[in-house]
């Protein structure tokens, strides 16, 4: 009699490993779905943002984070400076730069 509960308790562990991988499938398709939809997209906007921040030069017009607009009269390695209104200049971290204005965008403001 132990012979046949031994065959039987064998047969239950083997099915019980395919269910372990089974049960696993659902976090790997999360973890898949969670890096192309979410982690995936943030890198690429995140890489756009830094191309954006090094390319900067004199003369470019640019709107911050905070919603300022301007023209970038000196740059270093951490900070510029934008030229807000007539002899108004502000210092700012490279970093917060949002955008690249189009040439003329502070003409057409009447700034």
């Amino acid at each position: 009699m132990s012979f046949f509960i031994s065959d039987a308790m064998a047969a239950g562990e083997a099915a019980g490993q395919g269910n372990a991988l089974f049960n696993l499938l659902p976090l790997i398709f999360l973890g898949v779905f969670f890096y192309f939809v979410m982690l995936r997209p943030q890198m690429k906007r995140q890489k756009e943002h830094q191309n954006l921040v090094n390319n900067l030069k004199k003369g470019d017009e640019v709107q911050t984070i905070g919603g300022i607009i301007g023209k970038v009269t000196y740059l270093s390695e951490h900070y510029i400076k934008i030229e807000i209104a007539k002899e108004t200049v502000v210092a700012i971290r490279r970093p917060s730069v949002e955008a690249i204005l189009p040439k003329g965008t502070l003409k057409d403001l009447g700034a």
